[in-house]
């Protein structure tokens, strides 16, 4: 399985299935990349995404989307948990503990 991000300057990196057959960093990707994308934007994964131009000009922070993007990426991981760490910008902290038993901390600025 295989996925792209982007690494810290920005540029396309490739992200797949580590050598002992474990998804979680593809996962964890892709659950980056949804938090920055809107709702219905791409073709093939309508059903994930963050209205977040919308929250903004209401001033409303995209918590329940983000909860909903939480129950549908838990079941790939041991545990998942994502929780608004900073509101003005909205920055949300994923706490995941993978399926090999590896804790990882993100930090994903919507």
């Amino acid at each position: 399985m295989r996925t792209y991000g982007r690494d810290s300057l920005g540029n396309w990196v490739q992200v797949e299935t580590d050598e002992y057959g474990y998804d979680d960093a593809v996962w964890l990707t892709t659950l980056a990349q949804c938090l920055r994308l809107s709702p219905q934007e791409s073709p093939f994964y309508a059903q994930y995404g963050i209205p977040a131009v919308a929250s903004v000009i209401q001033q409303v922070l995209p918590t329940y989307y983000v909860n909903n993007l939480q129950s549908q990426f838990s079941k790939y991981f041991s545990s998942l948990q994502i929780a608004l760490s900073q509101a003005d910008p909205p920055i949300y902290t994923i706490n995941v503990i993978t399926n090999s038993g590896s804790a990882i901390v993100s930090r994903v600025e919507i």
